[in-house]
């Protein structure tokens, strides 16, 4: 068999291959962690995968009525918004989906409907001045969104306390990088920002790769390490004083033991959380320890996803019990938040009410009228 008849079979057998992942982790999410919004997000991604890499397909291709071809071009186009809102999602634990994201996708869905009807159907090789936009935002859009995951994927990635997540940063971020360039390059090489030919078959096959990763890890989620179910009641952190810092486990490990008890020391005796921008390398340094056994102590043991929120949960419950305490009620909230670590007013404000559903003044007001 000559190499032009095999492609066509390896395109069939790629594409064949992605839908039937795409399709299968789609319902594994929905049967076991359709709560947790990545999960919600991702199944409608890797749905849209599936319509993207049956689309764009040879066989489907050019062939049908144009009310039929529109609206798969326009879904394709709209992916690159769907993997930026699944990285948010995914990576960031107080993301909302919120109807922006919603607007966003529409919007991008249009424009390749619309790309289809004023540039692909015409088959014009002049195009005229809207033409052009539009086949430039139709080559320039979707690579900005796949830069936003990008950048996603990479926010936070410091603080973050989940080690599988932690990896999976790392490979979207490498391979999205890859595929990014890659993609732009093929793009921006073509007359009409399509991928025709041996680039839309190689496309599939990074994108089974990519898909496949994230399938394999996304399918192996233990107890919400990874796709996060939104607690039915606000989650308050643990007092600083709480022996929820030294929770006891099963079989513990002495030396995990020792770091709990110096952690618990550091924060209670030290309150070290008060400190300017402490990061968990100078936490580790003040401790003694690698940063990854820090990391997977208050991850693991203590229930925290990431550092920051660990921290802040802290500086929050020794502001709560200030604002509740007599003695303090003519000390101003601003010199309580920056006492407890903040570095202004404005932060320890929005991070009270996300926590106590009050803003400070009121929640001082309500304790010291109980009191």
């Amino acid at each position: 068999m000559h190499g032009p008849a095999i492609l066509p079979l390896a395109d069939a057998a790629l594409r064949g291959a992605l839908v039937a992942l795409l399709l299968l982790t789609a319902t594994r999410l929905v049967r076991d962690r359709a709560d947790a919004p990545a999960a919600r997000v991702g199944i409608v991604l890797l749905l849209c995968l599936a319509v993207q890499t049956l689309a764009s397909s040879p066989a489907m291709e050019g062939s049908g009525p144009w009310w039929w071809q529109a609206p798969l071009i326009g879904v394709s186009v709209g992916n690159s918004v769907l993997f930026w809102v699944f990285c948010q999602s995914l990576f960031d634990d107080d993301f909302e989906l919120r109807r922006r994201h919603l607007v966003t996708w529409l919007a991008v869905v249009a424009l390749g409907v619309l790309f289809f009807a004023v540039v692909v159907m015409p088959q014009q090789r002049e195009l005229a001045a809207f033409q052009l936009a539009v086949a430039i935002a139709m080559r320039w859009i979707p690579i900005a969104f796949a830069v936003l995951a990008v950048v996603a994927a990479g926010s936070q990635w410091r603080t973050d306390l989940v080690e599988g997540r932690r990896r999976l940063r790392v490979f979207i971020l490498s391979m999205g990088t890859v595929y990014t360039l890659m993609n732009a390059a093929a793009r921006l090489a073509s007359d009409d920002g399509r991928l025709s030919g041996w680039m839309s078959s190689l496309d599939t096959a990074v994108l089974l790769v990519i898909v496949g990763t994230l399938a394999t890890r996304l399918l192996r989620v233990v107890d919400g390490d990874l796709l996060r179910v939104p607690p039915t009641a606000p989650a308050m952190q643990a007092p600083a004083s709480s022996p929820e810092l030294a929770r006891p486990v099963a079989a513990p490990d002495p030396a995990e033991e020792r770091l709990a008890a110096e952690l618990q020391r550091v924060m209670t005796e030290q309150h070290a959380y008060r400190t300017e921008d402490l990061t968990i390398a100078s936490l580790a340094a003040m401790l003694k320890a690698p940063e990854y056994r820090v990391r997977r102590l208050i991850n693991q043991r203590l229930g925290h996803r990431n550092f920051n929120a660990f921290i802040n949960g802290l500086r929050l419950d020794q502001a709560q019990r200030a604002l509740a305490d007599p003695a303090q009620r003519e000390l101003p909230v601003l010199t309580i938040a920056l006492d407890a670590g903040f570095q202004s007013i404005g932060p320890f404000n929005r991070a009270f009410k996300a926590v106590t559903g009050l803003t400070p003044t009121e929640y001082r007001r309500q304790k010291l009228a109980d009191s």
